[in-house]
């Protein structure tokens, strides 16, 4: 059931889970479906985490947050946690463009057509390429290796900046990942991607929320908004609930999937761990932060065809710092076309969401008056970058709003507005919570490999198997 704002719960279950995102969703639906007793908590006044969506001039004008895009195996992954409905609206794009001083590319973002631009464009031996791609394809997350990015590409593109770039700056603007983070993290997110292109949701976050909530309810799984958990319950060792507005809520078993840290330092406490294991949580880096802008077209209005997905850039040369910078010349264009987004929505308008990568802390320091103005900035400057494949886009348009990590923050309630979590280190105290603490399980972003939208996903059914495996023991 679906309870409303003021309904008290008044029931135990087997699992309580604090947060809707992907992975909080798909673990819910997979503990649904099996028969336990889940109830699904979500501090905002929607599901989805940070797949959202928001709405402007009585619902004319519809921007999603993060849609833009996936890897193909997101597909099986609904298909077998979700249902075929939402799994045959996931659709491929086309066409993916880059953008800048060292090169201008059009790809489907393929393994053959990417190494077909290596080899003609970049005059890559066609061996250095299969070599590379081979060596990505047999990259395991259990090997123990302690190379970086930087140290991959050197290996077999020395000196090819522009080669760098080609390969790394997708994953830089996704996730603000750099040439000092481990190469598995890129080894395994890039094979996924290039086994066969990038992927979307026809129809909109929102269609496919919808979507997942019909689902979540037809498993028996209750859901409550706007309920922001105060605390985790630990009694015995063991976790046996959650707090929410004063009143303690039982259940053999808590999912967060919140962050990792926010998880053990607050809604749980640091004095129910090792001091190793606190020690470990407090280590754990956050991931950059991300900054849109949403651009809404007149009624009517019509733009050229200019790609799905945008690449852009003034920068001479890849430099993942710059890429950070407050002052970006360097942006990600996600295009909606009415027809191919969202063709269930008569007279849909076009949308378009700039995406760049950002330090929190450039952002939180600035006084209101800084901090308007630089978002002012930000969008004048998008525009103009906008207008070098739009020329006329300015008089185009009819809404045009901006985004910051303080905006993020305020949502998600990620620390510092993260909006891929944590550094590759944060999996290892994922994964090892409920084995230090039983009965409290996490499936936050942690680390590239189960970030994203099929990340989330996965380790959302990774950590229901085992929440089963712990409840199948008799907790």
């Amino acid at each position: 059931m679906l309870y409303k704002v003021r309904d008290e719960i008044t029931k135990d279950y087997d699992v309580i889970i604090i947060g809707s995102g992907l992975g909080g969703m798909t673990a819910a639906n997979i503990l649904g479906r099996h028969g336990h007793s889940v109830l699904l908590l979500e501090s905002h006044n929607k599901l989805g985490g940070f797949a959202t969506w928001f709405f402007r001039d009585d619902r004319n004008h519809v921007f999603d947050i993060s849609l833009h895009g996936f890897p193909v195996g997101m597909i099986k992954t609904c298909r077998k946690y979700w249902n075929k409905e939402i799994a045959d609206s996931i659709i491929q794009l086309k066409d993916v463009r880059f953008v800048n001083p060292q090169f201008n590319v059009q790809t489907d973002f393929t393994k053959e057509h990417y190494t077909q631009v290596m080899v003609e464009k970049f005059g890559v031996a066609k061996e250095t390429v299969d070599a590379f791609f081979s060596f990505l394809g047999q990259m395991n997350f259990f090997d123990n290796s302690q190379m970086t990015n930087g140290e991959l590409f050197e290996k077999f593109f020395p000196g090819r900046n522009d080669v760098t770039r080609f390969l790394m700056e997708p994953i830089t603007y996704a996730n603000g990942s750099t040439l000092e983070d481990p190469a598995i993290t890129y080894g395994i997110v890039f094979s996924n991607f290039m086994s066969k292109g990038v992927y979307t949701f026809k129809g909109g976050t929102d269609y496919l929320i919808g979507k997942m909530k019909d689902e979540l309810l037809k498993n028996n799984v209750d859901i409550k908004l706007q309920a922001k958990v105060e605390k985790i319950n630990i009694q015995n060792g063991k976790a046996t609930g959650v707090t929410l507005n004063g009143k303690v809520i039982r259940a053999k078993a808590v999912l967060s999937n919140g962050n990792i840290k926010s998880t053990v330092l607050n809604l749980t406490g640091e004095e129910h761990f090792p001091k190793e294991f606190v020690e470990k949580t407090k280590a754990i880096r956050l991931n950059s932060s991300s900054c849109q802008v949403y651009m809404g077209l007149k009624e009517g209005a019509t733009i050229p065809y200019i790609g799905e997905l945008v690449f852009t850039s003034q920068y001479p040369t890849y430099d993942p710092a710059r890429l950070l910078d407050l002052k970006v010349s360097s942006r990600t264009f996600s295009v909606y076309y009415p027809k191919e987004s969202r063709p269930q929505v008569e007279n849909a308008r076009v949308a378009i969401v700039s995406s760049t990568n950002c330090h929190y802390d450039d952002w939180k320091k600035l006084t209101p008056e800084e901090y308007e103005a630089e978002k002012s900035l930000m969008i004048e400057e998008t525009i103009k970058g906008l207008e070098a494949f739009i020329p006329d886009i300015r008089d185009q348009l009819e809404v045009v709003e901006a985004a910051t990590p303080l905006t993020v923050e305020r949502y998600t309630l990620h620390p510092k507005g993260t909006s891929f979590g944590t550094k590759f280190e944060g999996l290892e105290v994922s994964m090892n919570l409920h084995k230090t603490l039983p009965g409290l399980f996490h499936a936050g972003s942690v680390g590239i490999i189960m970030s994203g939208w099929l990340g989330a996903a996965n380790y959302g059914a990774i950590q229901a198997n085992a929440i089963e495996s712990y409840l199948g023991t008799g907790a």
